[in-house]
């Protein structure tokens, strides 16, 4: 009898490796073959993610979104499954703190789950300032835009721009830092351009700079959202520092999720875009982590 199931176990984890394959083509049998339930035999989850002293239980977090993570938002999130959303970036440009828009994002008593904010911006002082004045309005995690691909961002020097600026970025890290007394994250692209991906130049300075984690879209700057996001410079940064990487970027299924997540190495998945509309791609996502198993589609 044990025989007969642990054959079936083989054919059920020996057909999931072949979807898999098919649906995420950047992966090699060489390079990835654990594709069995992430838990261990005893059924309990594995290796839950921490950032400072908050543990992110089932890896899933809702990806800040200019105009989109919004307080409604991240509490459907939460509901549907993730276990951390950032709120939407916060300029951390002074003269805008008093605009109706910046006061309602940064209002965070009572919400749900773990509360972690965005800013954005590029002067040091500035930057600091942001972060302490969020801290005190309730902020668990401080989260350091250099990720966002828009014009009018990085014409200020701000968000993706800053990966062109090592020397400046550590400036910013470091008064961060040692502005709060609660965990910074940091958010990138995998560079600036093909020609000058430094992922992994960035999250090692983050990790000497005190960041407690650090999340990478699969694309560079000039990519902008075009094309499919690439996950090799993601693994090579998790190989090469000892915080948590948690990777970003096309992550559209459960599926796919999985196999980002044996393919990087990454401790945790951020999800964005795939989320709108269909925030209920958490509770898939934890579902088919948990079990191997999909969940039938939602009634729409």
């Amino acid at each position: 009898m044990n025989i007969i199931c642990n054959q079936k176990n083989q054919d059920k984890i020996f057909q999931r490796n072949i979807n898999l394959l098919k649906v995420c083509p950047f992966i090699s049998r060489k390079k990835c073959v654990i594709y069995a339930p992430l838990q261990s035999q005893d059924g309990v989850l594995l290796s839950p993610m921490y950032i400072g002293q908050y543990q992110i239980k089932n890896c899933l977090i809702a990806a800040p979104m200019a105009g989109i993570t919004d307080r409604p938002f991240r509490s459907l999130c939460y509901s549907m499954g993730a276990d951390m959303t950032v709120s939407e970036m916060l300029s951390s440009n002074p003269q805008v703190w008093k605009t109706d828009k910046s006061r309602l994002r940064m209002i965070h008593s009572d919400e749900l789950g773990i509360r972690s904010v965005q800013i954005a911006g590029s002067d040091p002082d500035e930057m600091a300032a942001a972060a302490r004045i969020n801290a005190a309005n309730g902020v668990q995690i401080i989260d350091i835009n250099m990720g966002c691909p828009a014009k009018k961002v990085n014409r200020k020097l701000a968000g993706s721009a800053l990966l062109r600026y090592p020397e400046l970025i550590e400036k910013i890290l470091l008064a961060v830092v040692n502005a709060v007394d609660v965990p910074v994250t940091l958010k990138v692209r995998t560079g600036w351009s093909p020609e000058e991906r430094n992922c992994i130049k960035i999250a090692q300075l983050a990790e000497h700079c005190g960041i407690q984690a650090v999340t990478i879209h699969g694309r560079t700057r000039s990519c902008l959202f075009n094309g499919v996001a690439e996950y090799d410079s993601i693994r090579a940064a998790k190989q090469n520092v000892t915080i948590p990487i948690i990777a970003n970027g096309d992550i559209t299924d459960p599926l796919k999720a999985r196999a980002v997540l044996d393919y990087t190495g990454a401790d945790a998945l951020m999800i964005g875009r795939a989320a709108q509309g269909r925030p209920w791609i958490f509770r898939e996502i934890q579902h088919y982590l948990e079990t191997g198993e999909l969940l039938p589609p939602m009634p729409i």
